[in-house]
C-alpha cells in the first residue's frame, strides 16, 4: 500500500521517521518506565513486548498508509519517543498520539512533534478527523491537546479506565 502521508517529517529539533528494529533499546526504555505508561497502557512492557509494539507501529503503516513516527533527536540521533497517527483495531477513531522518554518532558518536544503531525494530517488526510484519546487524569497531555486547538468532546469508558476524546479541527494547522 502506498503511504498517504510522508514517511518522514522534519521539525527544528526532531526528525519524525518510521520505526526500525534499531529503535528497540530506546523504546524498551520508554515502555519499561512505569511513569511514562501510567496514562497510556497502565502498565510497563517487557523488552519482548516493546519489540512487538515497534512491529505493530511498523505494521500500522502497511495497513492504513499512515502511522506513528519515531521521534529522533536531530542533534544526537537518539530516539526520544513517539508521535503520529494511530488507529489500531478497537480504537474509537484515528488519533494523534505522542509520548516521550521522561528526560525529555517539559522541553516542548511533544508539542513540536504533534504540531507537525497535525499539519501533515490536515494536508494529506483531508477526510480523516483526528482525535486525541487521553486518560482523564493526564493533565500534561490534556494541556498539549488544548494548545494544539483540540476541543474536549466527551469522556468514555475505554480499555482500562476513563478516557477523554479531544477533537482536532481541520483548520488547526499552526
Amino acid at each position: 500500500m502506498p503511504f498517504k502521508v510522508p514517511a518522514q517529517l522534519d521539525t527544528a529539533r526532531l526528525r519524525l521517521r518510521q520505526f526500525r528494529e534499531q529503535d528497540w533499546d530506546s523504546m524498551a526504555q520508554y515502555y519499561g518506565d512505569a511513569e511514562i505508561n501510567r496514562f497510556t497502557s497502565g502498565k510497563t512492557l517487557t523488552r519482548a513486548e516493546a519489540w512487538r509494539s515497534i512491529a505493530c507501529m511498523i505494521g500500522h503503516w502497511q495497513i492504513h498508509g499512515y502511522g506513528p513516527y519515531a521521534l529522533e533527536h536531530r542533534e544526537t540521533g537518539k530516539v526520544i519517543g513517539v508521535s503520529g497517527f494511530w488507529y489500531p483495531g478497537g480504537w474509537p477513531e484515528p488519533e494523534i498520539k505522542w509520548g516521550l522518554l521522561r528526560e525529555y518532558w517539559g522541553q516542548g518536544y511533544a508539542g513540536e512533534a504533534a504540531q507537525a503531525v497535525l499539519r501533515a494530517g490536515n494536508q494529506y488526510l483531508p477526510d480523516i478527523h483526528l482525535i486525541s484519546l487521553i486518560h482523564h487524569n493526564n493533565q500534561a497531555s490534556i494541556k498539549l491537546a488544548l494548545s494544539l486547538g483540540a476541543r474536549f468532546e466527551q469522556e468514555i469508558d475505554f480499555w482500562w479506565d476513563r478516557f477523554r476524546i479531544y477533537r482536532h479541527r481541520k483548520d488547526d494547522c499552526g
